[in-house]
């Protein structure tokens, strides 16, 4: 019976020290992906920003093609 306990505890022993090693790879994998996560959203705010401002260049300005056109109010019946 001594001799199962000991076996069973040295089992326990080395159960634990696995998972607080794999406790610890977690960790850093965690903080690596929030660092990566951190820096793809900043990419990608850059990148929208820029293709917002492109996007606000090719727009054209209706309001200075609408000064040419006839005011429906002046026309005469």
């Amino acid at each position: 019976m001594d001799r199962l306990n000991s076996k069973l505890y040295l089992q326990n022993c080395y159960i634990m020290k696995e998972n607080e090693r794999l406790r610890k790879k977690a960790q850093l994998l965690n903080q690596e992906n929030q660092a990566l996560l951190s820096e793809l959203k900043q990419k990608l705010s850059k990148t929208n920003s820029k293709a917002n401002a492109a996007a606000n260049n090719n727009i054209p300005d209706l309001n200075l093609s609408s000064s040419s056109t006839q005011n429906p109010s002046s026309s005469s019946n």
